[in-house]
């Protein structure tokens, strides 16, 4: 597991940088702008964004990891994601108003808090004290994708006036930089965590140094915005809910979304346990660099896609296809076979990696623009609600079966989803607001 997991990552890199290098020499339309007033205020946001990103995925390799350490048994440690998935079901659907409401600046200071205050329960061993970590992180990590992207927009187009058209220059950049920092956490957290030896406590306790430089940079470089001091919060949430009722292709993207990524939070679960199986300790921080490196090169097929013409709908279909195929594989696999598992699993996140651009794609013009945000935050509902769930039932992992079980009923929704994906292409056909312009450079979006 130790070799294939390192030849793994050389080849990965190796394959994302040739495809890095070549997109970027064949790029007609230069995303950067030469506005110095720009350039600044696009520093000054990504001095404290960034920071925050890589305090986030310093998290991910080894939070299972953790647990185990500490002796919980999966029945435990599922109670314990459980509450995190809660956390972000009742506080994700109104994160961005709450922040809109009382200040955007304020809400970015509360996540470096908050989210410092996670990662330090992760010292105790104390199971109480470690579910109210994970309720904390669920409600960080919905302020992080919401008021960091809220207080942005706000003021690139009202305090500084700059033009909407340069705003995806900024999320293409941040894109960009996010999947480089997520391969970059993964080795700094194998690093600290086993070739210097710390243990896996150690990652949570370097991304605190992280929040705090977002936390005190926010606090004395930033401005504070608003959406609206006097916003509601019930009446907004309604509007949305109402958007997806009645709207059949909202209905059908919240389908998919919901099905396939509460696969995926499953799949978070689930992956430290089966490659960890039989004693053979993978390096973790390198697999989940693995896994960042297939995500990024699936966002390099997609922009393949978009290039030549293939509808984004298409592109859905068959990434969740293969996602399905990668689950029963990995059912499949993971009674005694890590390595086969892990070779599933890369599949599963290059599948990930076409997904996520080509959903957004989708939703940004198939969503109403005014409430796009909150109907994505109800789309997490039964997102966050099926991964509890399928968690509880089904969270033994030290049985070969209870393993493939969960790994099938995935395989199954996401084969749902894959239906609903067909479902929402064929009521698409004929939307010109869907039709691929090859001379768009939005594969840089």
């Amino acid at each position: 597991m130790l070799i294939i997991a390192y030849i793994s990552f050389v080849v990965l890199s190796g394959i994302c940088a040739v495809f890095h290098f070549k997109c970027k020499s064949g790029q007609s339309v230069e995303m950067a702008i030469a506005n110095p007033n720009f350039v600044a205020f696009q520093k000054s946001y990504f001095k404290v964004y960034f920071p925050a990103l890589m305090a986030e995925w310093l998290q991910g390799p080894y939070l299972y990891k953790l647990y185990s350490h500490y002796g919980f048994i999966d029945t435990q440690i599922a109670i314990i994601y459980v509450c995190g998935f809660a956390s972000s079901v009742v506080f994700g659907t109104s994160a961005g108003y709450l922040a809109s409401a009382f200040g955007r600046k304020k809400a970015c200071v509360v996540f470096t808090l908050l989210y410092s205050l996670c990662c330090l329960t992760k010292l105790s061993r104390n199971y109480g004290i470690l579910i109210c970590g994970r309720v904390l992180g669920g409600i960080s990590t919905s302020l992080l994708f919401t008021a960091f992207d809220a207080w942005y927009l706000y003021e690139h187009t009202q305090t500084h006036s700059f033009p909407n058209e340069w705003v995806p220059a900024t999320f293409a950049k941040a894109t960009l930089y996010n999947s480089v920092i997520s391969v970059a956490a993964g080795i700094l957290a194998n690093t600290i965590a086993e070739w210097i030896g710390f243990g896996p406590v150690a990652p949570f306790v370097l991304a605190i140094p992280f929040l705090i430089t977002a936390g005190v940079l926010i606090q004395f470089t930033w401005d504070e915005n608003y959406g609206g001091k006097q916003m509601k919060v019930i009446q907004p949430c309604m509007e949305s809910l109402r958007h997806i009722v009645t709207n059949k292709r909202v209905m059908l993207i919240g389908v998919v979304t919901s099905l396939f990524e509460s696969a995926m939070y499953i799949f978070v679960f689930l992956w430290t346990p089966v490659l960890d199986r039989a004693h053979h300790f993978p390096p973790l921080g390198i697999v989940f660099s693995c896994f960042m490196l297939c995500v990024t090169l699936g966002s390099f097929f997609f922009n393949f896609t978009i290039k030549n013409g293939i509808s984004p709908s298409k592109v859905v279909i068959l990434t969740v296809i293969v996602a399905s195929l990668a689950n029963i594989g990995a059912s499949l696999a993971s009674a005694n076979h890590p390595r086969s598992s892990f070779m599933m699993f890369i599949i599963l996140e290059l599948a990930c990696g076409v997904y996520f651009p080509a959903m957004g794609w989708l939703r940004q013009r198939i969503l109403p623009e005014a409430h796009h945000a909150g109907i994505i935050n109800w789309f997490r509902v039964p997102l966050n609600a099926i991964a509890a769930v399928v968690l509880m039932v089904l969270h033994d992992t030290h049985s070969s079966h209870g393993i493939s079980a969960i790994f099938a009923l995935c395989s199954i929704l996401l084969a749902i989803a894959g239906i609903a994906a067909f479902h929402l292409f064929v009521l698409s056909k004929g939307d010109d607001n869907l039709k691929i312009v090859l001379d768009e450079e939005e594969a840089l979006q």
